[in-house]
């Protein structure tokens, strides 16, 4: 049995990270790579779609939702070395808690040396999970199927988590920096001088070149 991980969700100056695992059979994984094929370029109404598909046939999904609070502890050095060691840390916590025995875990590097996160990942692994076959790479939704269908789940999770917060805080837009939506509601937070609320990282850069007026 295989399975994929990957994350959604990273990059936003609001809202969590979310990384999923997915583990699928090779037979089915074979049948899925057509269809999660270029999984971000998908509307989200068919990355819907493909994860009920996705759901239905997987041996075993999990998901770990990663709030700000601990991306920003990771960015400033407290606790995890940085973002990279946290989403390591976060993917090897996925492997330890599969019901699922897997022999080959494929995994979507953020490090430009792949070799060095998978690395990352091990130091984290229980027992006779060290010995399992662990494949880092660049892009791996593009390559592996199995990284598809978890950056799928993971998406699609996290529009879900990110509808309930605008539901409590407003339409805050897609929480990317580069969002002029997201930068409105975050200026009106500062010029209100009221504390901002923990959907927000406090870490990015974004948010400080706000604060300072540039």
């Amino acid at each position: 049995m295989e399975a994929g991980i990957d994350e959604a969700g990273r990059g936003p100056v609001i809202g969590p990270m979310v990384v999923a695992c997915v583990v699928l059979k090779p037979e089915v994984a074979r049948a899925l790579q057509r269809l999660v094929k270029d999984s971000k370029l998908l509307s989200p109404q068919a990355r819907r779609r493909i994860y009920r598909a996705i759901r239905a046939v997987a041996e075993e999904v999990r998901i770990r939702v990663v709030e700000p609070r601990e991306i920003d502890a990771a960015v400033e050095g407290r606790g995890d070395r940085n973002l990279n060691y946290l989403e390591a840390r976060v993917a090897a916590e996925l492997i330890n808690s599969l019901r699922t025995e897997v022999d080959t875990v494929y995994v979507d590097s953020p490090d430009p040396l792949p070799e060095r996160f998978a690395g990352l990942i091990k130091l984290h692994l229980r027992g006779e999970l060290q010995e399992l076959k662990l494949v880092a790479a660049n892009h791996a939704d593009r390559l592996y199927p199995h990284v598809a269908a978890a950056s799928i789940v993971a998406k699609v999770e996290r529009d879900r988590v990110v509808e309930e917060l605008k539901r409590l805080y407003g339409d805050f837009g897609s929480g990317y920096p580069s969002d002029p939506k997201t930068r409105r509601f975050l200026h009106e937070l500062l010029k209100e001088g009221r504390p901002l609320p923990p959907i927000v990282r406090k870490s990015w850069a974004t948010l400080k070149k706000l604060s300072s007026g540039t």
